[in-house]
This record gives structure tokens, C-alpha cells and sequence, in this order.
């Protein structure tokens, strides 16, 4: 037995660089959660499971998180998968939906971080990312840089010498999104850059400049799920966006063996795969997206991504920057008018919710400024490493 599964509400608590928002985590899924339930206009004693993600913090936070909303005794699981956590609690919470164990979920995600790069919390005992690294090692000298803009920036110098993308390419997509984030009140940068400013910032590793890398962010995010039967007795079509594909894709060989390459090592090929489930699960062509929320960790991943999203052939993905494609009034989709990781902020259990909600915003034309003009198809892309890629298709469908 399937179910069609709907998002009925999504709420945020506004991203801020860590230590400088007010209140802790449960404030924040509080605010966030408040406002789904508002927008689904139904109750927290309706919701059935619950899902909460989040990478830094104590077991079990999702509980305490979830405590300002009621305390009604439903399973509350935990959740951790890197970047992609968000998704994957939306991934669990649709899949409870879909296969008949609960009529109405709620996902939520947050974090509380530190501020500075991220590394290592236990140094006793192997790393998730322990083979990702040798990896790499084994394709480029290692340099005294944090291991994430290292292994994404690697994987842009490898486009740069095998298809002839440049520094500027790179530079446009952290210009373009922070440009988006002008008009998003939740995002943790709303300042506007010229293409000089983003280049000319502080190299982090060449080709990715400050300005085109996801900052460390505190906040959290929130989707209530709901089965057809579930919108249909409580008469919700008004707010009802269905996930009409959803993939969850994790490492395989490609990741380690002898023909991985950068881009490999950082997920292309769970990507790519992922993509075309979701589009042959959808019946749609990467040609019918009206508007995408992008994991762009950093710029460099952006632009490898439209690739292994099918928007551009393997190894063009500069083009569609040089026709500006994927911002409003280019050709394509537009990718990231919430402003994207780089802009917008990346607590990582919220990412991936607060893609959701973007999307669903974007479909009910309830965007403001950044609406996408006339948006009936979205896809969501939230990647981790160590590795998860998790894409989602949201569609306006009606009963």
C-alpha cells in the first residue's frame, strides 16, 4: 500500500552566525515548529511520529527539542546523516506516511554550532570521513586547509582543467545567491556583494573565496506531512504541496575506487543517481523544473551539480552560468532564491528542512520578493558526506 504524502505546513526560526541568536535550541524548533502546525492549521496532538535531526548535540535532543510543542507521548526518533540530516528526517517522516504507519508527521531540524570550520569531535575512534579523505589524498597533495573546502575546492580545480571552467564561473553562483538572500527575512546574510567583492574576498582554497562558502549557522526548521485521506478530512488543499519523488542515494564504489575522481569523492554520483530516480519516479525531465533548492555547500559544488542534476552536459555546467541560466529571467530554473547555503546559512539538521520549506513557499506563491514567477515543479537537493544524497520532488497537484 502507497499513500500520496502532502507538506501541509513548514515554518523557520530566522539563521544566525553561531552565539549571536537569541535562545537555545528548543526556543528555535519551538518558533519553527509553531509555525508549521499555523500554516497546516491543525494541532501538535495530531501528528502521529515525529522526526528530529541534528549533527552536534546530546541524545536525545529531539525529545527536548519537541517539548515546547506538547507533550503527547508520540515516537520521536533522532536523526544524524551529516549535511543531509534535514532530508533524511523528511525522507523518514514521508516514508511513514507513504507506507500507511502514521496519517500526519512532523520533521524537524536544528543546530546549535560553534563558530570556524568544522572538524573532528571524537579523535579516538575512526572517522565517517576516513576514506573519503584517502581518497583524495590519493588524487591531489594534501594542503594545510579544513578538509571541507579542501575537497570541494579540489573537485572545481578538476572541472577547471578538464572542461575549461574558471575562477569567475565559480564566483558568479556565491554573487547570484547572495543576491537572492536580499528578500529572505530568515536567511543569516541579506547584504548584496558586486562580482568584484565576491572575488576579491579572502581565498580559502583557490578557486573558493569567503564569499562562495556555506558559513556555520544556528536555527531551525520545520515540515508537517500529511497522507491524501488526512488533507482530505480536514479539508487542507489550499496549503497541500505532494512530494511526488523522493531518493535517498548513499556511497558506492565510485566514491573509493581507482576511477573516482574529486567530484566522485564529494557525491556527484550519489547525485546522479539519486536524479534520475526521482525523475523517472516523477515522470518529469530536469527541462520541466521551474525552480531548485541546491546543496551549494560551496560554489564549486553548485556548478558540478547542475550536472549530475541533468540541467547541463557533463562538463558545461560554467555555461549555464555564462547565459546567468539559473537566476530570474535566465533560461533555466531558477536554483536557490532562498539564497542558498552560501547565503541563507547552513545549521546542518535544519538544511535540508529549510529547503522544504523554500520549495513549498515557492509552489504556493507565498515567497514575497524572491517568488519565482508561475512555479508548479521544485526538486530539493540536500548532500552529505559520508554521504547521503537525498533529492526530493514537490509538485502543486491538487486533489
Amino acid at each position: 500500500m502507497s499513500n500520496r504524502v502532502f507538506v501541509i505546513g513548514v515554518g523557520m526560526s530566522p539563521f544566525a552566525k553561531p552565539g549571536t541568536k537569541e535562545g537555545d535550541y528548543p526556543d528555535w524548533v519551538t518558533e519553527a515548529g509553531t509555525a508549521a502546525l499555523a500554516e497546516a492549521t491543525i494541532r501538535y496532538e495530531q501528528i502521529e511520529r515525529a522526526f528530529v535531526g541534528y549533527v552536534y548535540g546530546d541524545s536525545p535532543s529531539g525529545q527536548r527539542a519537541l517539548y515546547g510543542l506538547g507533550l503527547t507521548g508520540i515516537p520521536i526518533i533522532n536523526v544524524d546523516n551529516a549535511c543531509a540530516t534535514g532530508s533524511t528526517a523528511l525522507y523518514l517522516a514521508r516514508e511513514a506516511v507513504q507506507y500507511g504507519l502514521a496519517e500526519c508527521t512532523l520533521a524537524a531540524g536544528f543546530e546549535k554550532m560553534e563558530r570556524g570550520s568544522l572538524g573532528a569531535k571524537f579523535p579516538d575512534r575512526a572517522s565517517p570521513m576516513d576514506r573519503h579523505i584517502e581518497a583524495l589524498q590519493r588524487l591531489v597533495t594534501p594542503e594545510d586547509v579544513p578538509f571541507a573546502p579542501q575537497m570541494f575546492g579540489n573537485a572545481g580545480r578538476e572541472h577547471m582543467r578538464e572542461y575549461g571552467s574558471a575562477p569567475h564561473h565559480f564566483a558568479w553562483i556565491g554573487w547570484k545567491n547572495h543576491k537572492h538572500s536580499v528578500h529572505n527575512p530568515y536567511a543569516q546574510f541579506q547584504q548584496e556583494y558586486t562580482l568584484e567583492e565576491v572575488e576579491q574576498a579572502k581565498v580559502i582554497h583557490d578557486p573558493l573565496t569567503k564569499l562562495q562558502c556555506s558559513p556555520t549557522s544556528d536555527g531551525a526548521a520545520c515540515a508537517v506531512l500529511a497522507s491524501e485521506r488526512f488533507v482530505d478530512a480536514n479539508d487542507l488543499w489550499a496549503n497541500a504541496v505532494e512530494i511526488t519523488a523522493q531518493s535517498m542515494v548513499t556511497d558506492t564504489t565510485s566514491t573509493f575506487d581507482t576511477t573516482a575522481n574529486c567530484r566522485t569523492v564529494v557525491g556527484y554520483d550519489m547525485s546522479l543517481e539519486a536524479a534520475g530516480n526521482v525523475y523517472a519516479a516523477a515522470g518529469i525531465e530536469p527541462s520541466d523544473l521551474d525552480v531548485i533548492e541546491l546543496h551549494d555547500c560551496f560554489s564549486t559544488n553548485e556548478l558540478i551539480t547542475y550536472e549530475a542534476l541533468g540541467l547541463a552536459p557533463e562538463g558545461e555546467g560554467h555555461k549555464l552560468v555564462e547565459t546567468r541560466a539559473t537566476t530570474y529571467g535566465g533560461n533555466g530554473p531558477v536554483v536557490n532564491p532562498s539564497g542558498g547555503l552560501i547565503s541563507k546559512g547552513h545549521p546542518l539538521g535544519a538544511t535540508g528542512l529549510a529547503q522544504c520549506a523554500e520549495l513549498c513557499w515557492q509552489l504556493r506563491g507565498a515567497a514575497g520578493a524572491r517568488q519565482v514567477p508561475k512555479a508548479r515543479t521544485a526538486l530539493q537537493h540536500n548532500l552529505g558526506l559520508g554521504g547521503a544524497a537525498v533529492l526530493t520532488v514537490y509538485q502543486v497537484t491538487g486533489r
